[in-house]
């Protein structure tokens, strides 16, 4: 029992860091005035909270790395591994893309991009999410929590091909897409990107795993995210 409640009370606390720090990012980010670089808001307040929620778990990794041998998998690894995850899923992705854009051309169900498609609009959006959104949510979702996690959370699930604290990260990943303020307290989210954001989670975390490297799935993160704005884009020109 005194187990259990340690390993529950350990991921209770990670959750409220990997949650709370990225919230408390984007206070720091809304400091900030935007308007002469980005007038719609379509890419330069990402940009900064990304910045600053990644460093802010960078420096906690390398306070970690002071008192503790924790490897928290920041070299290339196994790379025959690595590059077999990237180039399987962007393969599956940009067949799944390629349907997804079809089926929402057909239906008119498409969303359309949120901002002005002007070439400031889409050139920022797409270089955040090329350059920032993997990296940034890769170091916390993947090296960061599955590696703190794993200190307690052990074990393996599904004939033992995945970790538990992979599948923790991932549930904890898909939270982060839930959009929550306190005053007034309000609650948004969409169930199937809570959804598809664990299942991709849980892919990055076996790649991590795996190949012994949190850049693989920070490529692959990049790479989704690119593809599916990309998408947006694309429908919401020809939708017009």
């Amino acid at each position: 029992m005194a187990g259990v409640l340690k390993s529950l009370s350990w991921t209770l606390l990670l959750t409220v860091v990997l949650l709370g720090i990225p919230k408390s990012a984007g206070n720091i980010a809304s400091v900030f005035d935007y308007g002469a670089i980005d007038p719609d808001g379509s890419f330069a307040w990402l940009c900064v909270h990304h910045l600053v929620q990644g460093a802010i778990f960078w420096a906690i990794m390398l306070g970690i790395r002071k008192i503790s041998p924790l490897d928290f998998k920041l070299s290339w690894g196994n790379k025959k591994v690595g590059w077999k995850y990237v180039l399987r899923f962007t393969l599956i992705f940009s067949i799944g893309m390629i349907a997804s854009f079809l089926i929402t051309l057909v239906t008119k169900s498409f969303q359309p991009f949120p901002h002005p498609l002007t070439a400031k609009n889409i050139l920022g959006y797409l270089g955040f999410q090329l350059f920032l959104s993997g990296p940034s949510e890769e170091l916390i979702f993947r090296a960061f929590a599955i590696t703190m996690l794993g200190l307690v959370v052990r074990g393996r699930a599904f004939s033992g091909k995945v970790s538990l604290a992979n599948i923790v990260a991932a549930v904890i990943f898909g939270l982060a897409h839930v959009s929550f303020s306190f005053a007034p307290f309000q609650v948004s989210y969409s169930p199937m990107q809570v959804v598809f954001s664990v299942a991709l989670g849980i892919f990055y975390g076996d790649c991590y795993e795996k190949s012994g490297s949190v850049f693989y799935p920070m490529i692959m993160h990049s790479i989704g995210n690119v593809l599916s704005v990309s998408a947006t884009i694309l429908t919401t020109i020809l939708g017009q």
